[in-house]
C-alpha cells in the first residue's frame, strides 16, 4: 500500500475531498503501480489517462459512499 495516499472520506477528512485531493491520490496510485515518478515522453499519454481514470473512479466512489452520521457527497444521510 502506498502510505502517502491519505484517506479522503469522513471522518478521516472532516471536510469534503477536493478535486485536487482526489487527483493527488490518483497520481500517487498510478506512480506506485507503474513504478514511475515521472514517465518518459513516450509513456506520458497513457500515464495521464490512467491518472484521470483513477481520479474519476475515486470521485465516483466518494460520491456514493455512505458514512454513518455524515451525508454522502451528493446527497443527504439516510
Amino acid at each position: 500500500m502506498c502510505r502517502s495516499i491519505k484517506t479522503l472520506r469522513p471522518p478521516a477528512l472532516p471536510e469534503q475531498a477536493t478535486e485536487e485531493d482526489i487527483r493527488a491520490a490518483a497520481l500517487q496510485y498510478v506512480r506506485k503501480v507503474s513504478g514511475f515518478r515521472a514517465p518518459a515522453a513516450h509513456n506520458r499519454e497513457v500515464f495521464d489517462r490512467a491518472v484521470e481514470a483513477v481520479a474519476e473512479a475515486t470521485a465516483e466512489l466518494l460520491g456514493g459512499l455512505e458514512v454513518r452520521g455524515v451525508p454522502a457527497r451528493g446527497g443527504a444521510a439516510s
